[in-house]
């Protein structure tokens, strides 16, 4: 696991489209693993920045996402498969073809089937060249939430109570609006991408970067699985980083790769 710590929320964004880019340009398997929410909004504008400077396109590349909400109104701007819609699809923005965007299914007529059906298209597609994560306050990523089994697939699951209080900003700060339920990515599914880039800003997301980082290995805190992914890059601001006992030591080694 690698961890850069740099000033500032957009120091971090810079980090991680310069890391995007490069990985993506060597991808054998032309497949991005994308997520939502806002900590990869200005990741998202680099790449679209990228597109309209010419040195950077998503036109060969399919993008599956973490998680969708079930029974979210399909035109609801905050169902995930418009929010991916809105940052990465079309010619002016990453050049994603629409067609090449895959999420969930969280209108099926049967969830459970249609989680099945996404991660059998996961593996299908040949597996994700490079998986963007954010992270929780409480360690989920995706929609695992504390308690998960580590050896989760995809799967459709409650959201916490935390986890709808967090969100509840994107619903006109109104809880009932936040959908209850998800399919997501299970932690085996995130754990089969070749390489994982994690995203984290804000001194709300301190406690967790601890644990991914530094914490044993445990279902209440679900990203630590990602300790034994062999190809980890961890890029969090100062404050995310405020509460890891080493973080002098992770700065050095950055500087040293």
């Amino acid at each position: 696991m690698q961890i850069g710590i740099f000033a500032t929320e957009q120091e971090v964004a810079d980090a991680a489209a310069a890391h995007l880019f490069t990985v993506l340009e060597r991808a054998e398997n032309k497949v991005l693993g994308v997520a939502t929410g806002s900590t990869p909004l200005p990741l998202y504008a680099r790449m679209r920045a990228a597109k309209a400077a010419g040195t950077f396109s998503l036109a060969d590349f399919h993008a599956f996402a973490l998680d969708e909400y079930v029974g979210i109104d399909p035109e609801h701007p905050e169902r995930y498969r418009n929010v991916l819609r809105t940052e990465l699809v079309g010619e002016h923005n990453s050049g994603l073809l629409d067609e090449n965007l895959h999420t969930p299914d969280g209108n099926a007529p049967d969830p459970e089937v249609a989680a099945a059906a996404y991660e059998a298209e996961i593996k299908a597609s040949g597996g994700i060249a490079l998986q963007i994560l954010g992270i929780g306050a409480d360690g989920h990523i995706g929609f695992n939430e504390p308690g998960i089994s580590l050896a989760s697939r995809t799967h459709v699951d409650a959201l916490t109570a935390q986890t709808r209080e967090d969100n509840q900003r994107f619903f006109d700060n109104d809880l009932t609006q936040v959908p209850r339920k998800c399919i997501t990515q299970g932690l085996a599914t995130i754990m089969d991408a070749k390489e994982v880039l994690l995203i984290a800003t804000g001194a709300n997301k301190a406690q967790a970067v601890r644990e991914l980082v530094e914490g044993g290995i445990s279902a209440h805190w679900p990203a630590t699985i990602l300790q034994m992914h062999p190809k980890v890059t961890v890029l969090v601001d100062e404050a995310a980083a405020s509460e890891l006992a080493l973080a002098d030591f992770y700065k050095e080694r950055w500087e040293l790769r």
